[in-house]
C-alpha cells in the first residue's frame, strides 16, 4: 500500500524574471489523486515535468490567480489529465467599484493578466475541497489581484503572490488594491499557518515576522509618499522618480505601486486628486 506524501512536492518553472524571481513554483499534493497548485506558464517542458512527476494522476488543478505565470498552463494540463481547473474567477473577478471605475477610465490591468483564463469550478472564501488523500481550503486573499486565493493544507498555506520572502508583492490597480492587501495580511496572520509556501521563491518559516515586515514596508512607503507630496503635488510616475532608485525597466511597476498607495490614501481622505482620470491625476495632501 502506498504511503501518502506528507510534504508537498515542488516543480520550478523555467520562467525567471525581475517579477517572478527564480520562476513559478508549482506545488503537488498527494499521490493517487494529485492536487496541482499553480500549473505555471504555458510551457510544454513544464507541463511534461508535471505529468512525469504525477504520472498523470492529477485530480484537481488549483490556481491562485489569473496571471500568465500562474494560470496559463492550466488549459494544457487539464486537457492532458481531464482534471478540472478551480479558482476564484477570471482575470477581472472581485474588482471593487473603485477599481472598476479605473478600468472604465482606461487604466489597463497588469500586462501579465491571463485574459483567456476561465476556471471550470469557482471557489468561494472558506470553501473546502476534499479527497481521500488531502483536504484544501480556499482562502480569499486579494491585494495583489482581486481574485487571489491562498490554499490552506493542514498548517501550510500556499499563498501565491500575496507574500514572498525575497520581495514585496506588486500591487497594480485596477487588479491590485492596497487596502485589500492589508486586510489579507491580517487574515493570514489570524489563520496562524506554521509555514507559507509562496509561488515564487523559498518557503517562509516565520510567517508572523514576514507579515510584520511587509506591513511596515508599506507603512514606510506611505509615509515617504506623503512626505514627497508635502507642498509639491505630483503624479504617481513623478513621485516614483523622486523616491525610488530603480532601473528604468521597473518604473511602470513602481508607478502602479505608488498609485495603489495614493488610491488608498484618497479613500481615507488624506490626499486629493486633480485631473480627468485618477491614474494620470496630480495628487496633493489635504
Amino acid at each position: 500500500m502506498d504511503i501518502p506524501v506528507k510534504e508537498p512536492r515542488c516543480i520550478l518553472a523555467q520562467n525567471p524574471s525581475p517579477l517572478t524571481g527564480p520562476g513559478t513554483n508549482t506545488y503537488l499534493i498527494g499521490q493517487k489523486e494529485v492536487a496541482v497548485i499553480d500549473p505555471g506558464p504555458d510551457d510544454p517542458e513544464h507541463l511534461n515535468a508535471i505529468l512525469t512527476a504525477t504520472e498523470g494522476r492529477v485530480s484537481h488543478i488549483f490556481v491562485t490567480h489569473a496571471h500568465l505565470d500562474h494560470s496559463a498552463g492550466a488549459v494544457a494540463l487539464s486537457r492532458a489529465t481531464d482534471a478540472p481547473v478551480l479558482a476564484f474567477g477570471d482575470a477581472r473577478a472581485g474588482r471593487s467599484a473603485l477599481m472598476q471605475k479605473l478600468a472604465m477610465q482606461g487604466l489597463k490591468g497588469n500586462e501579465g493578466l491571463d485574459h483567456d483564463f476561465s476556471p471550470d469550478i469557482l471557489l468561494a472564501d472558506g470553501q473546502i475541497i476534499t479527497t481521500a488523500e488531502w483536504s484544501l481550503q480556499a482562502v480569499h486573499t486579494p491585494g495583489h489581484s482581486a481574485g487571489h486565493l491562498s490554499f490552506l493544507w493542514n498548517d501550510l498555506l500556499f499563498c501565491g503572490d500575496i507574500i514572498m520572502a525575497w520581495s514585496s508583492t506588486l500591487i497594480s490597480p485596477p487588479d491590485g488594491d492596497l487596502a485589500d492587501y492589508f486586510r489579507s495580511l491580517d487574515k493570514i496572520e489570524a489563520l496562524g499557518p506554521h509555514r507559507l509556501m509562496p509561488a515564487h521563491g523559498n518557503p517562509i518559516d516565520a510567517p508572523s515576522q514576514r507579515i510584520a515586515e511587509l506591513a511596515q514596508h508599506r507603512r514606510d512607503r506611505t509615509a515617504q509618499i506623503l512626505a514627497a507630496l508635502h507642498g509639491c503635488p505630483d503624479t504617481p510616475e513623478g513621485i516614483v522618480r523622486r523616491i525610488y532608485d530603480i532601473p528604468p525597466t521597473l518604473l511602470p511597476a513602481a508607478s502602479r505601486n505608488v498609485l495603489a498607495h495614493l488610491l488608498a490614501l484618497s479613500e481615507l481622505g488624506a490626499v486629493q486628486a486633480a485631473g480627468d482620470t485618477l491614474a494620470q491625476a496630480k495628487f496633493s495632501t489635504l
